[in-house]
């Protein structure tokens, strides 16, 4: 008998070793999104692979926006009217931290070199930096008028932050924490990303439906490139080439923009006022949420139709998932 119990247990301990084998390689396949409900103060999450919520977690009151940190281990949620920054486990949605006093922040970004953390005050018309180690206040410099989104140049010696209100953007100099300038620009200036160039500003203007191209160094307009009505925002494709624009209406649409010939070579049909996007790794889905229609909708990059309309909380605003493409 005991032969056999020992040969038992020698099968036993086998089929243990494989066992852990295989489920990484089953549970590797599943993914959670997160999408962020600014007027319900909440996240929702999202099975990656069926699609379907799964749960919802409250955050705090009026979370405008989201952004991971440049590790991709948490997920930030900007707090505006309760003052915080609350990080999220993206792989699981389970809160982290909280980070208090970080006066009304609403759009945030970390500098390439990851020598600043920067927060805009749309509320309180002003810019915050901060040290990204600690999230102590360096510097806070007032803007012209409404402060919305951000980009950095590739050095990390400027951030570029767009003024929704006065139709101008601001460049402001990091190593000195001083406003460098403030050039205007076509109506309601919202998203902008800095080209694959390091030369170009790309600045989504809702007022003027277009992209507007700014030759930062000698902060010239070069182009304004129409992409649709209400030109909201922008997002890599992660080929150091291609930008999604959102364009925010209810009968919405996005559009393919190419930073070489700056032209649209491609635009899908996406209602609901879409709004802020992420690339899957394998580049063949774009999530944006819908601000309208309380939705993220799922673009299949290869047939360009909505593959899923996901409902979700009251005007979600983020979205986002680890697996995702380039963030440039």
């Amino acid at each position: 008998m005991i032969p056999c119990l020992v040969n038992s247990l020698r099968r036993l301990a086998g089929w243990l070793l494989i066992v852990p084998l295989l489920c990484p390689a089953i549970t590797a396949h599943a993914g959670l999104a997160i999408a962020l409900n600014s007027a319900d103060g909440t996240l929702s999450l999202i099975d990656t692979e069926t699609y379907q919520v799964t749960g919802k977690v409250a955050v705090c009151k009026e979370p405008h926006h989201l952004m991971p940190t440049p590790d991709d281990k948490s997920l930030i949620v900007a707090c505006a009217a309760s003052n915080q920054l609350v990080f999220f486990d993206p792989n699981t949605g389970q809160e982290q931290k909280r980070i208090r006093n970080i006066s009304d922040p609403y759009q945030l970004g970390f500098s390439p070199n990851r020598k600043w953390f920067v927060a805009t005050s749309l509320r309180l018309d002003r810019v915050d930096l901060y040290n990204p180690n600690d999230f102590q206040l360096v510097a806070r410099l007032p803007a012209p008028k409404t402060p919305s989104h951000m980009a950095f140049d590739n050095d990390s010696q400027f951030v570029f932050v767009t003024l929704q209100d006065s139709n101008e953007i601001m460049a402001i100099s990091l190593g000195t924490q001083t406003i460098a300038w403030v050039i205007p620009v076509a109506a309601t200036p919202a998203g902008i990303m800095m080209a694959p160039d390091n030369r170009h500003l790309l600045v989504a203007c809702m007022g003027a439906g277009v992209v507007e191209v700014i030759e930062w160094r000698t902060r010239k307009s070069v182009m304004k490139i129409a992409t649709g009505t209400a030109a909201h925002n922008l997002q890599p494709k992660g080929d150091g080439r291609h930008y999604y624009v959102s364009n925010r209406t209810i009968d919405g649409s996005i559009s393919l923009l190419d930073t070489q010939t700056m032209t649209v070579v491609e635009k899908y049909e996406v209602p609901g006022g879409p709004d802020d996007m992420i690339v899957r790794a394998d580049g063949k889905e774009l999530w944006t949420t819908a601000r309208f229609a309380r939705k993220v909708q799922v673009l299949d990059l290869v047939t360009k139709k909505i593959k899923q309309s996901i409902a979700v909380g009251s005007s979600p605003h983020g979205v986002f998932f680890t697996n995702h493409a380039g963030l440039r």
